[in-house]
């Protein structure tokens, strides 16, 4: 906290204020005060009373009576009723005066149908004391309070309903929304150092790394999804152990807050991603080490990042939760991609979570993850960076919100975002995804540079954003992905099995040998045709349908041979017999880039 903020005295103040309090009611002091007769109080929450007449007095002239000033506990404040805008529940913001100095804490109103164990337990956590024997007239003190003000709550950080974008210690744009979170919650956007010395010892040197600057881009994409129509997903950096990529995600948290409280990890449950997002709606959510992750659910993990909500769950009373929602990208990494790291478990590769976390080079570039070390060895220079995000931190995300809404200007952010996507290149829509995102990385880039945020050239962000999306594009080659995905599992198939699930069609007698029957195989001149039966063309290309297989097959011309108006071709069997196979090219899938 703040040095300027008041923190309790145990000592008295020699000119502590007088108070005549109109017994009976409740006080509420911050410093040391005086009563009517005398007595200095300490700081704190007060019942002024009477004390009770003993049997026989005659009570009718109260203020004959000794008075009590009994203390209840440490200056605990009720400043504001809240309104939850998530849920529509009540709870009262308390201000509260501890030994560390002045704390907000919004208390739900929900503790009063109970003991108000746990509510005075979180207070005590945050530095209160209650008088153990006055404990429930404390909580009777709360409840009794009729505060004027009304403020908006929320549990969800990133933009709010009302405009204003919500984190934890502060509100941007609004005076009247707060943040709303349990007492033991940790701040994960916090701050330390000052924005001009992340520039100088972070940003400056991240000047000349595509890696560096797309996990910048990444942080201040953000707050931009919403307002300019790009749904979340992440990207992938993948390379060596101790290439870097662990620094990347380091510098991209720094954006938001404290590095080694920010950064997630895949070694969690999907529940548990779905929490991490939450919390870091509208940001970023970096997530180390992709090998951590369960092979069996790291793609369902991939689409449930992107799609933004979380899974439905139900209350002891059979009500529906609210599910759990967010917008943000992810910046992953590990020394797999996520399909290969799925692979592990068996799974097949699903295109579609592979275009929601976009494989990013990070390990064999100029100096492994990095392109400029700017005059250091790559040691020094990981190391610097890495004590650097650790002391300056927390600045720039809420400085680049803050000058968005100054602007207030979505008619000219979409303009500028239609301007710089359409300087990437797609020539189909699941390109067109990747290319959304990595503009949109871009175009938060450029707007940092030109509010000043940045010390980078004009347009050096979008140039970086260009290079790593032409090296993917350049990686998977163009068409769908679905397709590329069929054609590669094909292609491994017949690499696999060619020669133990295959035979000559044109022998006289069948190959006992073959165990397990995908097909034949035919030569047509020099070249070696699989003749594959429908059962084997589905196990190639695992979790996909036989319609949609042949739709790729027949889209890549691998298809070689077929009877009028069909698919496939009849064939006499060696040993007898005869059935429709379909007769595959596999050097027309090669050529069309299903093995890249």
């Amino acid at each position: 906290m703040s040095a300027a903020e008041p923190t309790l005295s145990l000592v008295p103040s020699p000119s502590s204020p007088t108070i005549t309090p109109e017994r009976p009611c409740w006080g509420v002091y911050e410093h040391w005060v005086t009563n009517e007769a005398g007595r200095k109080l300490r700081p704190g929450v007060y019942w002024h009373g009477f004390k009770r007449a003993a049997v026989g007095d005659d009570d009718s002239e109260e203020t004959a009576r000794p008075i009590t000033d009994d203390w209840l506990a440490t200056p605990v404040i009720v400043t504001a009723r809240t309104t939850n805008s998530d849920d529509g529940s009540e709870g009262r913001l308390l201000r509260l005066l501890t030994n560390s100095g002045a704390k907000e804490w919004i208390i739900p109103m929900e503790v009063f149908g109970g003991s108000g164990e746990d509510a005075r337990r979180a207070l005590f956590g945050m530095g209160a004391i209650i008088a153990p024997r006055k404990r429930g007239q404390f909580m009777e003190y709360l409840l009794e309070q009729r505060p004027d003000q009304t403020i908006i709550t929320t549990a969800r950080p990133g933009w709010h309903a009302s405009g204003a974008f919500v984190l934890p210690q502060r509100t941007i744009g609004s005076d009247t929304v707060r943040y709303q979170a349990g007492a033991r919650s940790i701040n994960l956007y916090s701050t330390s150092g000052t924005l001009e010395q992340w520039q100088t010892e972070v940003a400056a040197k991240c000047a000349g790394n595509p890696v560096l600057t797309l996990a910048i881009g990444c942080a201040l994409a953000g707050p931009l999804l919403s307002l300019v129509g790009v749904v979340g997903g992440g990207v992938h950096l993948v390379g060596d152990s101790s290439s870097g990529k662990s620094l990347a995600q380091l510098v991209g948290s720094s954006v938001w807050g404290d590095p080694g409280v920010f950064a997630a990890s895949w070694d969690m449950s999907k529940g548990g991603l779905e929490i991490e997002a939450a919390s870091r709606n509208d940001t970023i959510l970096p997530l180390d080490e992709i090998k951590r992750a369960d092979p069996k659910q790291v793609q369902a993990m991939a689409y449930s990042l992107a799609n933004g909500q979380g899974k439905g769950t139900m209350t002891r009373e059979r009500e529906g939760r609210p599910k759990l929602t967010w917008r943000l990208l992810a910046l992953s990494s590990g020394e797999r991609s996520l399909s290969e790291h799925a692979a592990i478990s068996g799974n097949a590769a699903h295109a579609g979570a592979e275009l929601r976390m976009v494989d990013v080079n990070a390990g064999t570039r100029t100096h492994r993850a990095f392109d400029q070390l700017h005059g250091l060895e790559g040691a020094d220079f990981h190391r610097l960076l890495t004590v650097a995000v650790t002391h300056q931190h927390g600045h720039l995300g809420p400085a680049f919100v803050e000058r968005l809404l100054k602007d207030d200007d979505r008619p000219g952010l979409l303009q500028d975002f239609a301007q710089v996507r359409g300087q990437f290149v797609e020539d189909n829509a699941q390109a067109g995804r990747v290319a959304d995102r990595f503009a949109v990385i871009a175009l938060a880039g450029e707007m940092a540079i030109a509010y000043g945020l940045l010390p980078w050239p004009q347009g050096s962000a979008l140039a970086d954003c260009q290079l790593l999306y032409g090296e993917w594009l350049s990686r998977v080659g163009s068409g769908n992905a679905e397709d590329r995905q069929i054609l590669a599992g094909i292609l491994d198939f017949i690499d696999k099995h060619g020669s133990s699930r295959f035979s000559d069609v044109d022998d006289h007698a069948p190959d006992a040998k073959v165990f397990n029957r995908a097909g034949y195989w035919e030569l047509v001149g020099s070249k070696r045709l699989y003749l594959f039966n429908k059962s084997a063309l589905v196990e190639a290309a695992h979790g996909y349908g036989l319609s949609r297989v042949v739709k790729a097959l027949d889209g890549a011309g691998a298809i070689a041979g077929r009877d009028t108006e069909r698919k496939t071709k009849n064939y006499r069997l060696p040993g007898g017999g005869q059935s429709r196979l379909y007769v595959i090219d596999p050097v027309a899938i090669d050529t069309e880039g299903a093995g890249v």
